[in-house]
């Protein structure tokens, strides 16, 4: 079923608890801010309603709903403790933030971002709380590459799958994470900061579908694989990793080389964002564009680069 004119109506709901059935008299109704097979998000007003993707278990995202209202400041906190069930989806309601401009990705606050996160993994996590989710994400990028390939073989998916296979067994979801259990994001990206109040208050981490504990090198690892493959200049880098050791993030060393830490989540999160636009060009029946082809290139040169050592 369309669930977009439900959860609007739910978005609606939340948004004027006190209008009941009543006519709404905001200047703009709902607006769809995505609508895909994990994930349908509608804003009405400063409420957002999100139907997570079919099949969430609904004891561990009250348990990631409590986690963020625990860490205030750093994880936006949901408007209400636990998730709503609807038409076979749980839903949560969240209070809108103002996203990074993506037309102004040299305003990208890459400061923050590492300040935020060494703030969650120095954040003690609660008894029970599950495992983070990034290496089963990365997994389902593979399948997701698999089920496009259709048995037939591409130029470009040989170099993913080979690198793929030479990741350790936790990265690929197969054998539990090593360390000790850090409270971790799951899955950083500039998709994930919003300014909360909008439209200008502080940024803070949104979206706790993958949240849970594991190795906080995951965090760091889609930005170090963006400056491994040259997508992400030097100095930005640089910015970001020197605000997350100065503010005692446990993820890397707080001086000398973090590559160490850094390599397997980074090659990971390489594969997995290289496994995802084969997929897409698959599906589209286009050749890679210049970014997609240098993340598959970076897989084809990882297979010849042992991992360090530290």
């Amino acid at each position: 079923m369309n669930l977009l004119p439900v959860l609007a109506e739910k978005a609606r709901a939340a948004a004027h608890p006190e209008a009941g059935q009543a006519p709404c008299t905001c200047d703009a109704g709902p607006a769809p801010l995505a609508d895909r097979p994990d994930a349908t998000v509608v804003r009405h007003a400063g409420t957002v309603a999100k139907a997570h993707a079919p099949g969430t278990d609904p004891a561990e995202l009250a348990l990631r709903l409590g986690t963020a209202a625990r860490v205030p400041g750093v994880l936006l906190a949901p408007l209400a403790p636990g998730p709503t069930p609807l038409h076979g989806r749980l839903v949560t309601f969240w209070p809108y933030g103002t996203p990074v401009d993506p037309d102004d990705p040299d305003a990208a606050p890459w400061e923050t971002v590492g300040t935020l996160l060494a703030r969650l993994h120095r954040t003690v996590p609660p008894a029970g709380l599950p495992p983070m989710r990034g290496p089963a994400k990365a997994t389902r990028a593979m399948r997701r590459l698999h089920e496009a390939l259709r048995g037939e073989p591409h130029e470009a998916a040989g170099p993913v799958q080979r690198a793929w296979a030479a990741l350790p067994a936790w990265a690929r979801a197969e054998a539990a994470m090593p360390g000790p259990a850090v409270l971790c994001h799951g899955d950083v990206h500039l998709g994930q900061l919003v300014r909360h109040p909008a439209p200008d208050g502080p940024w803070q981490l949104i979206d706790v579908d993958d949240l849970g504990v594991g190795v906080p090198a995951w965090d760091l690892a889609r930005p170090a694989a963006w400056y491994a493959c040259g997508l992400l200049p030097p100095d930005v880098w640089t910015r970001f990793l020197t605000a997350y050791r100065r503010a005692g993030g446990p993820a890397v060393p707080a001086d000398g080389d973090p590559w160490p830490a850094l390599d397997v989540p980074a090659r990971a999160l390489t594969v997995q964002t290289a496994a995802l636009a084969v997929a897409k060009a698959l599906a589209a029946d286009r050749p890679l564009d210049e970014v997609e082809q240098a993340v598959v290139d970076a897989c084809a040169r990882m297979t010849s680069v042992p991992y360090p050592t530290s």
